[in-house]
């Protein structure tokens, strides 16, 4: 099952549409949707230290699991590892989890149950439970529906490299939805998520660009080669 009736929808009421991008993958697979192939798992050796409480080992059996990599695949199954960690404060489990109960699987649906879940995880930084908050806050799905919200977690999301995030707070900037209306910014945003080969935010990019004067322009590619700049610094060596 794709998620892409999850993500995808047009913010109501705006002259312009914004288009949420989908996460076409399911729960918690991260390398089948980045087309890697991952080597095959050791089941045995990772259900071992799963059972004796080792919160890593549990999220990746739960991922294994989502995924039917060296195991059956078994919604159910995932849940109830990915619970195991997220109980001990795994944020990737958190995620995993959220994901799970937004879109009913192994679990029975509760919007509200994944956004409890996604804002544990994001309050440690998972860029991917930032973004699903976003979206959250966006639609009204388990919360109340908040523009401010979304754009505050689609930003910490999109600071820590989230190209999805990236382009809805470029068009956002773009747009001024739950934040002020900023050419500068939308171009920053939107150029960092085409660097990472995000469809359609070239066109968006080329799109702001095209009403921005040669000062805005300067003054977008300083601000996203600052960035760049400052993540690589940051990244750890190796």
């Amino acid at each position: 099952m794709t998620r892409a009736a999850r993500n995808i929808g047009i913010l109501a009421g705006c002259a312009v549409g914004v288009f949420i991008v989908a996460r076409l993958s399911n729960p918690g697979d991260a390398d089948v949707a980045s087309g890697n192939t991952a080597p095959p798992a050791d089941v045995p050796a990772i259900r071992a230290k799963a059972e004796q409480g080792d919160a890593k080992a549990e999220t990746q059996l739960g991922r294994l699991y989502a995924q039917g990599r060296g195991v059956p695949p078994d919604y159910g199954e995932a849940a109830r590892w990915y619970r195991r960690a997220a109980d001990q404060g795994d944020a990737d489990a958190q995620a995993a989890l959220g994901e799970l109960y937004e879109v009913g699987q192994g679990v029975a649906q509760d919007p509200a149950d994944a956004a409890q879940w996604y804002r544990l995880a994001a309050a440690q930084g998972n860029a991917k439970a930032q973004y699903d908050l976003g979206v959250m806050c966006e639609f009204g799905r388990g919360v109340p529906k908040d523009q401010v919200q979304a754009a505050k977690w689609f930003r910490l999301a999109a600071e820590r490299g989230d190209a999805l995030a990236q382009f809805n707070l470029g068009q956002r900037c773009d747009l001024g939805i739950g934040v002020p209306a900023d050419r500068v910014e939308a171009y920053k945003w939107l150029s960092l998520a085409a660097a990472q080969g995000l469809a359609d935010a070239a066109g968006a990019c080329a799109r702001v660009k095209s009403q921005m004067s040669r000062a805005e322009i300067s003054e977008a590619k300083r601000r996203v080669a600052a960035f760049v700049s400052q993540k690589t610094a940051s990244s750890p060596a190796g």
